[in-house]
């Protein structure tokens, strides 16, 4: 299309929207100075780089066929530059903890430190990013149903390590970028079929979060997302969207919500506005519910206009 019939275009929005009581440029201005944390997870279908070739697990609808996916570091951050250059603003990349720069060794999760992270604090500056961080629960011989709700003490003190490690390596981002590191902690916990004591694995769970939260940080901050179901865990999750809203109210933590992650008949602008009288913050993954979890391409649906038009009317962009 030719730039003059863009323009053309823009220019006749710009007035009808004026004549509503709406200045076009003045929101233009706004979403400019708000800043995306785009997931760097895209690239290569959540593989990583801790066994690239491992199974996915956890319950995620992503089948791993995405065709010409990055291979390496190097490809995950040249398709990350190639995106952002098509998206105006200054914006943050989101990373797992699968995703460190290992060297080629295996590194353990309850043995990563900010050094498998410097190269990416060092990249991030290069391009004008900022990074923001996740733990990661699945796709690992210990991920089994369980994590931090598991039973076993080993395995459950296992996560424990790796969660305490990630916030550890959060911070560190936020103190190189000078701007705090938004540390999300989503995991797979449930059940295929029905417990008999659902109690029981929410307290570990619960257990395991106030072992984790001992340590301030005064460069990050800490969310906590849920999930209805996922594959292996379609009768009970642990972690819930009313177990981590309670504990995120309790315990001043940021709630996240993933679009894709609530029933699709369930309207999630609706919880904005109740959210927000509790708590200061709120982390929000704008996906596009497909079924029961999250397509990440993203299209003006009704439920992502529904979203964005409550946070405006209740001024809290």
């Amino acid at each position: 299309m030719k730039e003059s019939l863009i323009n053309q275009a823009y220019e006749i929005a710009k007035e009808r929207y004026a004549n509503l009581g709406v200045d076009v440029e003045e929101a233009i201005e706004t979403l400019s100075r708000v800043p995306l944390s785009i997931h760097c997870w895209q690239t290569d279908d959540v593989s990583g780089f801790e066994n690239p070739e491992g199974q996915l697990t956890g319950g995620i609808q992503a089948t791993g066929n995405y065709p010409g996916k990055a291979r390496n570091i190097d490809e995950v951050r040249k398709d990350l530059e190639k995106a952002i250059s098509y998206i105006p603003g200054n914006h943050r990349i989101s990373l797992h903890a699968i995703y460190g720069d290992f060297g080629g060794k295996f590194v353990d999760r309850d043995e990563i430190e900010p050094k498998h992270f410097e190269s990416w604090m060092q990249w991030a500056k290069e391009n004008n990013l900022k990074l923001d961080f996740n733990s990661t629960s699945f796709s690992h011989p210990k991920s089994g149903e369980l994590s931090l709700s598991n039973p076993d003490d080993s395995i459950r003190n296992f996560w424990i390590e790796h969660t305490k490690r990630s916030r550890a390596i959060a911070d560190a981002m936020g103190a190189y970028q000078k701007d705090p590191s938004i540390m999300n902690l989503w995991i797979h916990d449930g059940m295929k079929d029905e417990t008999v004591n659902r109690l029981k694995y929410r307290q570990l769970l619960n257990d395991s979060l106030d072992e984790i939260y001992k340590t301030p940080y005064k460069n990050m901050k800490d969310c906590l997302e849920s999930k209805l179901f996922g594959i292996g865990a379609e009768s009970y999750t642990v972690g819930s969207h009313d177990f981590y809203m309670g504990y995120g109210v309790k315990n001043n933590k940021i709630v996240t919500l993933d679009i894709g992650h609530f029933h699709t008949a369930e309207n999630v602008a609706d919880k904005i506005s109740s959210l927000l009288l509790f708590t200061s913050e709120i982390m929000l993954h704008v996906t596009r519910s497909v079924r029961w979890d999250s397509d990440h391409v993203v299209t003006i649906n009704d439920s992502t206009l529904d979203l964005m038009k409550e946070i405006i009317r209740a001024d809290a962009l």
